[in-house]
């Protein structure tokens, strides 16, 4: 929440779908039963249909009836919208260009006029907001669907690929997956994306137990005892896509971040025929060893989300799923580029260099040779920074995926 003088600013959730209101001060509280947001008869901002993020901006005036935040989403750059919460309107301050693009078209929000109609006390007529944010869904479809994991529960999936060279069950594609932390996955607006979705790729995001979701049981849910949830929320998703044809079945790719390596690696452990191409950047898979070695910057306080491996219990969940310590003898692995930094403080660098290590010497020895360690010498765990920094390193991963899955149409 942001409290000003006259409002009430609140993030809500909806069924999986962030949202912000205002409500006035000061709240009359001389009510006899539990107060849902709704009585206090608020404010719901207008919003984009495909909005997938929303970003507080710099709201510091404790006096000030306008609230600053920037959009985003898959198709939709990166939009700073003002909402006067006052006269209830919102303008547009700004909006990223983007060039070079085809079917660019302009939308209102998903909602009813009613949302964003003004009373006007004095003339007593409707006054409709004109403002209009610009997105690229006409060239780009974002779909979100629901997965059925094995244990029934439905995984939120976000699919985004480009209309006109996506071409159904042929198409390559990737699998973002993360689920720790209660963080949900990054899906705003990316232009170095364009450069994989105009080629034809898919990019699909799962946001799997674990991570962050309607309420918190979803985090808790996918740690500790319970986090192989989490894997088996990602093979499931990676099923949808093939099953659905949306990815050729030979064409899967999964990237990992971190402890989102966790995830695929263990997916990859246990379905290894499953994905043809796997990017692990700065990746947390020896699990059972450094949970072990409390001396860590983070072991201590990671005891809260994988669990105590001191403890026996806790210990054989560990070892069941750490991807570390259950690569298969002999097995077919898919390729594999794995980033590491030396100077990364929350992830040491010999996780990396271990796992391809025993990669390379378990494994079948034809799949082992496609196995790709590239350490950063200088960076941390969030790599050198700067634009032009990222930009090499992105295209290397997309030149590494590209060259994996075979791309049939080089542009």
């Amino acid at each position: 929440m942001d409290i000003y003088n006259g409002h009430l600013v609140l993030s809500v959730n909806k069924k999986g779908f962030p949202m912000l209101c205002s409500v006035n001060l000061p709240i009359n509280f001389k009510y006899k039963h539990q107060v849902e947001v709704d009585d206090l008869n608020p404010w719901y901002f207008p919003l984009p249909s495909n909005l997938c993020t929303v970003v507080p901006g710099s709201n510091h005036d404790f006096m000030s009836s306008v609230y600053r935040v920037v959009l985003s989403s898959p198709v939709m750059p990166d939009v700073i919208v003002d909402y006067d919460m006052s006269r209830q309107k919102y303008s547009i301050v700004q909006q990223e260009e983007v060039r070079g693009v085809s079917g660019n078209r302009t939308s209102l929000p998903a909602y009813e006029a009613d949302t964003f109609r003004l009373q006007n006390e004095k003339e007593n007529v409707l006054d409709f907001e004109s403002e209009r944010w610009k997105d690229f869904s006409s060239a780009y479809c974002c779909e979100k669907k629901e997965v059925v994991s094995y244990d029934g529960v439905r995984i939120p999936l976000t699919i985004l690929y480009a209309q006109k060279s996506w071409q159904k069950g042929q198409s390559p594609g990737v699998l973002h997956g993360y689920g720790a932390y209660g963080e949900v996955l990054e899906k705003s607006w990316c232009s170095n994306r364009l450069s994989l979705l105009d080629r034809g790729w898919v990019v699909a995001f799962a946001d799997v137990r674990g991570g962050g979701g309607s309420d918190s049981s979803w985090h808790k849910s996918g740690s500790g005892l319970y986090k192989q949830n989490s894997v088996y929320d990602f093979v499931a998703c990676a099923d949808y896509l093939v099953n659905k044809g949306y990815v050729h079945r030979d064409r899967v790719g999964a990237i990992g971040f971190s402890a989102g390596c966790l995830v695929v690696g263990a997916a990859i452990n246990m379905y290894p025929d499953l994905f043809r191409a796997a990017i692990l950047k700065v990746p947390f898979l020896d699990v059972c060893n450094t949970l072990l070695d409390p001396s860590l910057p983070l072991t201590i306080l990671d005891y809260e989300e994988f669990g105590n491996p001191q403890i026996h219990s806790q210990f054989e969940s560990i070892l069941s799923y750490s991807p570390y310590d259950n690569i298969i003898c002999d097995a077919c692995y898919p390729s594999m580029l794995v980033t590491a930094s030396f100077n990364d403080s929350r992830v040491g660098v010999w996780e990396a260099a271990k796992w391809v290590a025993k990669v390379r010497d378990s494994t079948c020895f034809e799949c082992s040779r496609a196995v790709i360690l590239k350490a950063n010498m200088t960076g941390g765990h969030f790599g050198e920074g700067g634009r032009y920094g990222q930009c090499e390193e992105m295209a290397y991963d997309y030149a590494f995926l590209m060259k994996v899955l075979g791309m049939r149409n080089n542009k």
